[in-house]
C-alpha cells in the first residue's frame, strides 16, 4: 500500500466514524474483508493458530488478534489506541425552546477545544435504543448525515471585547440551534420532541414504536481533506485517535507473520477510560487471560509481550515555539514521536524506545521526541493505564499534530503512513 493509497483510505475511514460506535462498525466491517471472525465475550472461545478474530465491547470498544505458536511462550505484539474524541453530547432530557428557535442541550465530552465549534456545519450520530412491534429491546446506530445544528457566534457588535476576553460558558452558550418555528407557533404546542425525531428518523429501518433512550454526539460535516500548497497536511475532525485506530488495524491486517498479533482500541479515554469498556476496565486483561487459558499462564504470555500505545502528540506550533522544549518539539512530516514524561503519564521507558528506535531504522522511518516543558503540565494516554492494569512493557508514541482536540485537527500526510510501516515492522 503507497501513501496516497493508505491517507484517501484513511480519511474515508476517519469520515465514516463520526462516533465511537461508527468507528467499531467501520473496524469491523474491514477485519470481515481480512477473514477475521467475531467472537462473543457470552460464548465459550475455541481459538486456532492463525485464524483472525475480534470482540466489542459496547459497541464502541474492540478488540482483534490473530495468534501465532505458542503464545504463551513467545508473547503477543499489541498496539493500543482510542475510539473516542471530545465532542459535544446531547442530554437526557435535550429540548429547548427560546424565542422560537429549537435547541438542543449539549454536555461537553472531554477537553474539548470549544471556540472552534461556532459556526459549524454541525450533524448528529450515535446509538439509539428503542422497543419494536414485539416490544423487544433493540438499538441501532444513527447518523443525520446532512448539517441540521449550528452554533451561531455573538457578532462582535455586541461584544466588543470578543477577541481579547471572551470565555465561552458551556452550559449557556453553546446549544446548538436546530429550527425557528414560525412566528403564528404556539411554542407549548409546537415545541418539538426529540425523541420523537429520532423516532421518524429509524422507525422505517427498524421498525421501532418508541425510542428509550441514546447516546448521540454532535460532529462537522466538512469531510476530511488534504490542504497545503503541495498539500502537506491532512485536515480532518477526529485524527486524535482515529488516525491511530487506523494505523494499527491496517498495520495488523497487512502482515502475514506468523507470530501473535492484537489490536486493542478502547472507549472513554478523553474522560479518563474509568468505564467498562475502556482501558481502567477489565476487557483486554479478560481477552488475554482467555487467548493464554489461565492466569498463570497470562502472566507468562504478558512477561513476554509489548503493547506501543498510539496517540497523536503535540506538533510544535510556528506560532507558539515557546510552548515546547527547546530540544523536543517535534515537526509534523519528520515522523513519529516517542513520548516521555518523568512522572509516567507516558509509559515509554528506554528499553521500549530503544526497541521502538530499532524498528523505525528497519522500515527507514524518521523518529522524533517529546518531553513537555517542566514548567507545564503533561496529559496522558491508556498507556500507562494499560501497563499498570496488566504489567506489560509499554512505549508511547503519536503522530504530530495541530489543533488537538479542535473540532477540526491537522496533521502530516506522511506522518501517518511513516507510523503504519513501523507497527507494520512491528507486527512483523
Amino acid at each position: 500500500m503507497n501513501d496516497e493509497k493508505f491517507n484517501f483510505d484513511l480519511m474515508d475511514f476517519i469520515a465514516l466514524s463520526p462516533t465511537p460506535f461508527h468507528a467499531v462498525e467501520a473496524m469491523i466491517y474491514k477485519l470481515e474483508c481480512a477473514g477475521y471472525q467475531r467472537l462473543y465475550e457470552a460464548d465459550s472461545w475455541q481459538l486456532k493458530e492463525n485464524q483472525g478474530y475480534y470482540v466489542s465491547r459496547n459497541d464502541s470498544s474492540i478488540i482483534a488478534f490473530k495468534l501465532g505458536e505458542d503464545p504463551v511462550s513467545n508473547g503477543i505484539n499489541m498496539v493500543g489506541a482510542h475510539t473516542d474524541s471530545p465532542c459535544l453530547k446531547v442530554k437526557p432530557e435535550p429540548d429547548m425552546l427560546t424565542k422560537g428557535y429549537y435547541q438542543l442541550g449539549v454536555e461537553v465530552y472531554g477537553g474539548a477545544l470549544l471556540n472552534p465549534w461556532f459556526d459549524r456545519d454541525l450533524s448528529l450520530a450515535g446509538r439509539v435504543n428503542y422497543l419494536d412491534e414485539d416490544n423487544d429491546l433493540e438499538s441501532t446506530l444513527i447518523n443525520f448525515e446532512d448539517a441540521i445544528a449550528v452554533i451561531p457566534s455573538l457578532a462582535i457588535h455586541l461584544d466588543r471585547e470578543a477577541n481579547n476576553s471572551r470565555c465561552v460558558n458551556s452550559q449557556t452558550d453553546i446549544p446548538p440551534v436546530l429550527l425557528k418555528l414560525p412566528p403564528s407557533a404556539s411554542e407549548e404546542e409546537n415545541i418539538p420532541s426529540f425523541k420523537d425525531i429520532l423516532l421518524h428518523k429509524i422507525k422505517d429501518k427498524t421498525g421501532a414504536v418508541e425510542v428509550l433512550d441514546y447516546e448521540l454526539s454532535f460532529y462537522d460535516v466538512q469531510q476530511p481533506a488534504f490542504v497545503g500548497l503541495h498539500q502537506d497536511f491532512i485536515a480532518s475532525a477526529r485524527l486524535d485517535n482515529l488516525l491511530s485506530c487506523y494505523t494499527g488495524l491496517m498495520a495488523m491486517t497487512e502482515t502475514s507473520n506468523p507470530g501473535s498479533k492484537l489490536l486493542v482500541c478502547t472507549d472513554h479515554e478523553e474522560v479518563g477510560s474509568t468505564s467498562a469498556c475502556g482501558a481502567r476496565g477489565s476487557f483486554l486483561q479478560s481477552v488475554l487471560e482467555r487467548i493464554a487459558g489461565s492466569h498463570e499462564n497470562s502472566v507468562r504470555m504478558i512477561d513476554q509481550s509489548m503493547l506501543i500505545s498510539a496517540d497523536n502528540a503535540h506538533a510544535v506550533h510556528p506560532n507558539f515555539v515557546d510552548k515546547h522544549d527547546d530540544n523536543h518539539g517535534p515537526e509534523i512530516n519528520q515522523g513519529p514521536v516517542i513520548k516521555t514524561n518523568a512522572n509516567q503519564r507516558y509509559a515509554t521507558s528506554s528499553d521500549t524506545s530503544a526497541i521502538f528506535r530499532q524498528l523505525c531504522k528497519k522500515a527507514d522511518v524518521p523518529v522524533q521526541s517529546f518531553v513537555v516543558r517542566t514548567d507545564m503540565g503533561c496529559g496522558s494516554t491508556i498507556g500507562p493505564i494499560t501497563a499498570s492494569e496488566t504489567g506489560v512493557k509499554t512505549l508511547d508514541v503519536g503522530v504530530p499534530t495541530f489543533a488537538m482536540h479542535s473540532i477540526r485537527e491537522l496533521a502530516g500526510r506522511w506522518d501517518a503512513y511513516y507510523l503504519f510501516r513501523v507497527l507494520k515492522e512491528f507486527y512483523q
